[in-house]
């Protein structure tokens, strides 16, 4: 079993996913960064693009973020 970690990705009005990742991709301010488990705490501002959720059974799912 894969090491797991909590993802909620929320708007203004409502909850969009919440959910057990392997590990979640987006595109930061700097670049795309991936945080899977045990990766080290981190504060960075997202640029408009896709958020790609990798979940448990590897199953991928892609959000939008604007």
């Amino acid at each position: 079993m894969a090491m797991t970690i909590h993802c909620d990705i929320v708007s203004a009005e409502q909850e969009i996913y919440s959910g057990l990742v392997e590990m979640l991709v987006a595109t930061g301010a700097l670049g795309e960064l991936g945080v899977g488990y045990g990766h080290a705490p981190l504060l960075t501002s997202l640029i408009p693009g896709p958020v790609r959720v990798i979940k448990q059974n590897g199953e991928e799912e892609i959000f939008y973020v604007s």
